[in-house]
């Protein structure tokens, strides 16, 4: 991990420090995830299958998870796991159902009543990785809530392996939480298929869930469609940024720093601190347990391009922090919660020394498909909430309209709209007439 000193580098090096380590839009991967897109709306189900076969290596017969396949995955799967997924989905109802947005009226003037009500998204399509790791937790993550949500069809694709099957975990996970459909689709392909529809894939009207850069950029493009499809955020490589202090545990920071890098190539760690000798132990730390992981190809690479910076104060790490607006924020401190309240963008934060990222991944309850990339200065992370609409209605009695008619009468007049003014003016007239 490169070492750095926050208060030596002048604003450019500043803003290399905190660059993520991929382009990711990059004209090549615009452009190759264009022709994937266009080749499912012209070809279907056909290129589905091209795809599948170049991609995935895996010849596709049935595109769609038999009820067969469901129950010989549930078979296959231990006891233990399938206890742990029952087990997390429980924790993660929990935390979502007490968290969903509730419908609300209010009355802003006497006879006006303004309400909210909400309605689930009709069809919502899911999306699970599976390319370096199969991540039953994530259809954890989107399908309880999407359950809650009361959403009439969830569909959910997922890459298959070489033999023409979705991982097994995964299926188990999707049916404990009531997805409908499960389709044997990764990649691109994958999200223009939902976005689109296909002859075996239904539309959907809005698509969730993480993935690496063709899949991010594949759901950004189809999202600025007007025949495409919404998405929940832009949610690509994993990354963690860490705030610790002199009484930070060297090998807890190394682990939660570890935990992110074996994700993939293209994740990002960076860790902040006051105190240079826990940045020194650290980086020991992380060179000796890094040696002892089975994905330590994939995280050294990571952490090729990660991070160690020394900052002079906490209140430093936090503005750097919330400049760099991690996916993940983990403060082990003395004080983990004095810092709380100057975080302003994280999608999602750990306190404490026996807090790691990893609880948030799976079972703490909280969901982990988080906006990444500094998307969390304006994007927040999955919940009940993104899979229902918020509509309005208004409902204003006589009493109440000669109460606000009159000013909604001089704005409309202000914005020179005149049949917005006639709309108010012609019904206080009647009322007048009657007075």
């Amino acid at each position: 991990m490169k070492r750095l000193d926050w208060n030596t580098l002048d604003e450019t090096a500043r803003r290399e420090a905190l660059a993520r380590p991929a382009q990711a839009r990059a004209d090549e991967l615009k452009q190759g995830v264009a022709a994937i897109i266009a080749q499912v709306r012209a070809h279907g189900d056909v290129a589905l299958r091209e795809l599948s076969a170049k991609y995935d290596r895996c010849a596709l017969d049935a595109i769609e998870v038999t009820a067969a396949e469901f129950d010989a995955a549930e078979a296959a799967l231990d006891e233990a796991l399938k206890s742990a997924i029952r087990e997390a989905a429980g924790r993660i109802d929990t935390y979502h159902r007490a968290s969903q947005p509730r419908s609300v009226g209010v009355e802003t003037a006497p006879g006006v009543r303004v309400e909210r009500m909400l309605r689930p998204i009709t069809r919502v399509g899911l999306y699970v990785p599976a390319g370096t790791a199969p991540l039953p937790s994530t259809a954890l993550m989107l399908g309880v809530p999407a359950a809650i949500a009361g959403c009439r069809e969830v569909v959910l694709c997922s890459p298959a392996r070489a033999d023409g099957r979705c991982d097994e975990a995964v299926l188990f996970a999707a049916r404990v939480t009531g997805v409908h459909r499960v389709f044997k689709l990764g990649g691109a392909q994958a999200i223009a298929a939902m976005a689109y529809g296909t002859d075996s894939v239904p539309k959907c009207e809005k698509l969730f869930g993480p993935g690496n850069a063709w899949v991010t950029e594949a759901k950004l493009q189809v999202s600025g469609d007007p025949e495409g499809a919404a998405i929940d955020m832009p949610a690509g490589p994993s990354e963690v940024l860490v705030i610790a202090d002199d009484v930070a545990r060297p090998a807890f920071v190394a682990a939660d720093l570890l935990s992110q890098a074996e994700h993939g190539e293209d994740s990002q760690v960076v860790l902040l601190s006051p105190s240079a000798a826990l940045l020194d132990a650290v980086a020991a730390e992380v060179d000796r347990q890094v040696a002892t992981l089975p994905r330590s190809e994939t995280a050294l690479k990571a952490l090729a391009q990660s991070r160690l910076i020394a900052v002079d104060s906490l209140a430093q790490a936090v503005e750097v922090s919330n400049r760099y607006a991690p996916e993940h924020l983990i403060i082990q401190t003395d004080e983990p919660r004095a810092l709380l309240d100057g975080i302003e963008s994280a999608g999602s934060i750990f306190l404490g020394s026996w807090t790691p990222e990893s609880v948030g991944d799976y079972c703490s309850g909280s969901n982990h498909v988080l906006p990444t990339y500094g998307y969390a200065r304006s994007y927040s992370g999955v919940s009940v909430a993104s899979f229902v609409k918020q509509i309005s209605v208004q409902e204003v009695s006589a009493d109440g309209l000669r109460a606000i008619g009159p000013c909604t009468v001089t704005l409309a007049a202000a914005e020179q709209l005149e049949a917005h003014r006639r709309a108010v003016s012609m019904r206080l007239d009647v009322l007048e007439s009657r007075a």
